[in-house]
């Protein structure tokens, strides 16, 4: 694990990393705050990829990956085999738990692209994910069959154990579309609505198009929605609720520059054809509500992750003062390659990414930073 130190000290993009050295407490709350959650080649795995985080009802960070066994092949990928992993902090990103496995769904088989969401009324945690037979995947996978399955499990001691998996495949894919081969979660990005609604966003292939699950019950039943209307090819796509209590989804370009965004304005059970979002590489980002206006000197905060570019490099946080509209004042979390993010909010009100940063090829950490207003907007 990567600790802040005063020793061996080297500044990259703005941030201080050390290779060593405790975390001091005259730094404790320093902004931005940075420590590695996985590391490739630990723990008996190739690498680790597609973060997840969400914020448990204790406080708890749970960090959801695919902890990939034997190369850096997707689910589905020639003699892949992928677990899907956790860890657990309890002091706010400083420290992280021993790796837990939340399945293992068997050799050569993978347990893929999580996303989770906390029941903030029943105080339960679910994590959505897919469950993938050998060989099969986002293209291999087979219509009409369960090459592929969705599931979510839920966790009522803040993530420290788990339920058994509930099938929500039939919920999630129509089994009478000739083409539909897979539904994906996320990854990341699932929220509650402020009416309790519990939404999973999802994309599906083929053709490549974005829609959500929910639930209305606290997860005892599940629905579809209808999908974008879009022939653009979305995928990887997260979701945050408006302050209207319109739910704006944030959905990754097939092509183009720019992300697709798209509103629902009945809780997400219909969308409108998407428009151009923020410019960035094809990648999944994360987008979360950050503040909402409570009077004088507040303001409503959106933000949203994703690389600056050129390509997966410079990962960058920006912040968004009209619901969606716009995004402004990037600010850099790390100025080398990085690709995928996600989003929590903190119980004490900042926010925390946990990304895939690489020194070569992106790939070698899942990173977990904390960063506060203060990083945001400095005076």
């Amino acid at each position: 694990m990567m600790k802040r130190g005063l020793s061996a000290l080297a500044c990259i993009g703005g941030i201080i990393w050390a290779a060593w050295g405790p975390l001091p407490s005259a730094w404790a709350d320093e902004f931005p705050m940075s420590t590695d959650v996985f590391v490739s080649g630990q723990d008996g795995y190739f690498a680790y990829r597609i973060p997840c985080i969400v914020t448990a009802p204790d406080g708890s960070l749970l960090a959801f990956v695919e902890a990939r066994k034997h190369n850096l092949a997707d689910p589905g990928g020639k003699g892949q085999d992928i677990d899907l992993a956790l860890k657990i902090s309890t002091d706010r990103g400083r420290t992280w738990s021993k790796m837990i496995i939340v399945e293992d769904p068997g050799e050569l088989w993978s347990a893929a692209n999580a996303a989770a969401v906390t029941d903030q009324t029943t105080k339960r945690v679910w994590v959505f994910y897919v469950r993938c037979k050998p060989g099969r995947g986002t293209h291999a996978a087979r219509p009409g069959t369960e090459d592929v399955q969705n599931l979510a499990r839920w966790s009522d001691d803040n993530g420290r154990t788990w339920s058994e998996p509930i099938d929500l495949t039939r919920v999630a894919r129509d089994f009478d579309d000739p083409q539909w081969r897979i539904t994906v979660p996320g990854p990341g990005g699932a929220i509650q609505t402020s009416k309790g609604r519990l939404i999973v966003a999802c994309w599906s292939y083929a053709p490549m198009r974005d829609f959500v699950i929910y639930s209305d019950d606290h997860g005892q039943t599940w629905h579809r929605s209808s999908p974008v209307p879009s022939e653009e090819g979305i995928n990887e796509n997260q979701v945050v609720e408006l302050v209207d209590g319109r739910i704006l989804m944030d959905g990754r370009q097939s092509r183009g520059d720019c992300r697709l965004l798209s509103e629902s304005r009945d809780g997400g059970q219909t969308w409108s054809p998407p428009r151009p979002g923020p410019k960035v590489t094809p990648v999944m980002c994360g987008i979360e509500r950050f503040t909402r206006a409570h009077g004088l000197g507040t303001k409503d905060r959106i933000v949203w992750t994703g690389p600056q570019g050129p390509g997966r490099m410079k990962l960058a946080i920006w912040t968004s003062y009209d619901e969606g509209l716009s995004f402004k004042n990037p600010r850099l979390i790390y100025d080398g390659p990085s690709a995928y993010s996600d989003l929590t909010l903190l119980d004490d009100g900042t926010i925390g990414i946990l990304w895939e940063r690489g020194i070569k090829r992106g790939y070698e950490f899942i990173t977990f930073t904390r960063v506060a207003l203060s990083f945001l907007e400095p005076r």
